[in-house]
């Protein structure tokens, strides 16, 4: 089985709240990629990253004062453009996703991961290290061209440090 992991492809991090230009130009991106996917009958799988009320008052909330993805709120959603038909998602309440990883490790056929989405540098890196971590004999890979970052130089460290950990960029 080879599986599509979409990460955090949610309005606040497109245009909302933490909102970039280049998360805005990757979603034709992804939007083709998970059409690719599901052609070729691969598995996909989307993140969300779900905060709530007290979010300033988290540690996350006290070091990035912006909030965002509150549950239930539009910023919370995923990207209407993104097919989810027929695909898992995860609510994670914060950069990784333990319960993704869990998923992951029940695979007893999992061939490959590919990881897309947003943001290269924070939850991208996070849910494939993590993954790498729990699952070191599967091969995983990066669509740099899917994926944003914090900013353009955070985007590419992320890149290059997930490379030196064996996780392919593509």
């Amino acid at each position: 089985m080879d599986i599509l992991i979409v990460v955090d492809m949610q309005k606040d991090f497109i245009s909302g709240a933490l909102g970039t230009k280049e998360a805005v130009g990757i979603v034709p991106r992804v939007a083709e990629k998970i059409a690719q996917a599901k052609k070729a009958g691969k598995t996909i799988v989307f993140t969300r990253d779900t905060h709530h009320e007290n979010y300033l008052d988290t540690q996350e909330g006290k070091n990035l004062p912006v909030p965002h993805c509150i549950e239930n709120t539009d910023g919370w959603q995923l990207d209407p453009a993104l097919d989810t038909a027929g695909a898992m998602i995860f609510d994670k309440p914060s950069f990784g996703s333990e319960a993704l990883v869990r998923y992951l490790k029940s695979l007893p056929d999992l061939q490959s991961a590919e990881f897309v989405g947003l943001c290269t540098d924070i939850c991208v890196i996070t849910n494939a290290m993590m993954t790498k971590g729990a699952l070191p004999e599967v091969p995983l890979s990066v669509r740099a061209d899917c994926c944003a970052g914090v900013t353009a130089q955070s985007h590419e460290t992320a890149l290059q440090a997930m490379r030196m950990c064996q996780i392919s960029i593509v």
